[in-house]
């Protein structure tokens, strides 16, 4: 495994609720934040209060074997009820203001997909690092004879932060 190749990991839950509802949580940016282990809060820039393409937000996170970070994300995608995607494009306001150009590599790729499915939604969350140099390659960059443990061990954790989000956003659209 390499980070030049982009690793990914995901995963989806069936939530028993329309995508109407699903939609809603998955549409504010405050929703995995009350979930994730390792995303603590965000919180929009530039005078941005909703998830449309262009938007960006900050999220502060923290984690026990890292530290605190924050990252400024750009929103890149938006379907109503199917599709909410961002890139996160500056660790640390590395590049102070104004954000990195749009067309800027993502240091990663985040996903939310929604289909109606089995009188409910199938909601998928994933996540793709790099290409853009992050934290993580300079994890690399210290010991390259172990970029795969490093990587596979970065995404294990992702995955976990992801089902934690998935299953805090199923109970709460169960719960409508």
């Amino acid at each position: 495994m390499r980070y030049a190749d982009g690793p990914a990991t995901s995963s989806e839950t069936h939530v028993d609720a329309t995508p109407a509802t699903v939609w809603t949580l998955v549409a504010d940016i405050g929703t995995p934040a009350r979930f994730s282990p390792e995303l603590q809060r965000v919180e929009w820039l530039d005078g941005a209060d909703a998830a449309v393409p262009g938007a960006l937000f900050a999220g502060h996170n923290k984690n026990p074997d890292i530290g605190e970070w924050t990252t400024t994300s750009r929103i890149v995608e938006v379907a109503e009820e199917r599709v909410l995607a961002w890139d996160v494009v500056d660790p640390d306001g590395r590049f102070g203001a104004p954000a990195p150009a749009a067309t800027a590599e993502p240091l990663c790729h985040w996903r939310f997909e929604l289909s109606a499915a089995d009188g409910g939604t199938l909601l998928r969350h994933s996540v793709r690092v790099g290409p853009a140099p992050s934290g993580l390659s300079s994890y690399i960059a210290q010991a390259p004879e172990k970029e795969g443990e490093i990587i596979a061990g970065r995404l294990a954790a992702l995955r976990g932060g992801i089902e934690a989000t998935l299953a805090g956003i199923k109970e709460l659209a169960e719960a409508r």
